[in-house]
């Protein structure tokens, strides 16, 4: 079927191709290229040979790729899954989103907007480098800063580029500790992308949302927040995770990783947020904010 499918789109870019042409792109003989040629016919691809000097094999010149390959549904569905990718400001989904639209005949509606411009342009270009060492597999080498702020030297065969909880992720192969690992984009400093080459991975043992290297370890946090702070509940957390009590605040029941993380978002919450559980994660948020007050503390 791949087959197939590529034999169509080298027709729609070259027009004529001759089937000892094909046969030596696909490492196959002409006897199965001409079975292909059979089989995009019976499929309803106009396909034709012709005989002779300067002959081969070609699409009908009115061939509409669209008509007889994807549904009207699904040429929308590929447009606009372009269109939202082009928020990430890629170099190329601007031309790959105006050739496909030419292709398919359609000016379709802008239905969905995406707005990462916040981002520097370094960000954009460390987004491009690791884009193309996954398309390429090519090893990349950087710094990483980890939740403890100690900066190591790491090489990886990165697999994805993963958006959560509004951050960017690389999801890869660490050949330092040799495990799946995560690492935030935004502690990577100073990316390389080498010209090493590695092989695919059976990553089928792998687990599918590998964890950041952090030393913190999840667990259920149980959280009192003030109604001054509804529009964050609603922002931040499922509605099955927040109770509403009577006097307008939440209970909310979250299962996040104790770390520093977790300590910095429950102070955001400023004087609007009480810990219930666990205990010691009480003690610890009252030291941060004793430390914090301490340095407010007036001279006199």
């Amino acid at each position: 079927m791949n087959r197939l499918f590529e034999t169509v789109y080298i027709l729609l870019n070259k027009k004529t191709a001759t089937a000892k042409e094909l046969a030596e792109h696909f490492g196959v003989s002409q006897r199965t290229i001409y079975r292909d040629v059979d089989a995009l016919t019976l499929a309803g691809i106009p396909v034709y040979t012709e005989q002779g000097k300067g002959g081969g094999i070609s699409l009908m010149p009115n061939f509409v790729l669209s008509k007889s390959i994807l549904s009207e549904q699904e040429q929308h569905e590929i447009l606009s899954a372009l269109r939202g990718l082009s928020g990430i400001k890629t170099a190329d989904t601007d031309q790959v989103l105006q050739k496909l639209s030419a292709v398919f005949n359609k000016n379709t509606v802008n239905w969905l907007e995406t707005d990462f411009s916040n981002w520097e342009l370094s960000d954009r270009e460390m987004f491009n480098d690791f884009k193309t060492a996954i398309l390429e597999r090519r090893i990349v080498e950087f710094d990483y800063f980890g939740s403890s702020g100690e900066k190591t030297r790491r090489r990886m065969e990165p697999v994805r580029l993963w958006l959560k909880s509004r951050a960017w992720y690389v999801k890869g192969f660490c050949l330092g500790r040799q495990d799946m690992r995560l690492f935030k984009l935004v502690r990577v400093r100073n990316l390389t992308v080498t010209d090493e080459r590695f092989a695919e991975r059976n990553l089928t043992t792998a687990p599918p949302y590998p964890t950041l290297t952090s030393a913190g370890h999840s667990e259920t946090i149980k959280l009192k927040i003030a109604p001054e702070m509804t529009y964050r509940v609603h922002d931040e957390f499922d509605e099955n995770m927040a109770k509403k009590q009577d006097d307008g605040s939440f209970v909310v029941s979250a299962g996040w990783p104790v770390d520093d993380w977790v300590y910095g978002k429950i102070l955001s919450f400023g004087e609007h947020i009480e810990v219930l559980e666990p205990e010691y994660l009480r003690e610890i948020i009252r030291d941060k904010a004793k430390k914090i007050a301490e340095k407010y503390r007036d001279p006199r």
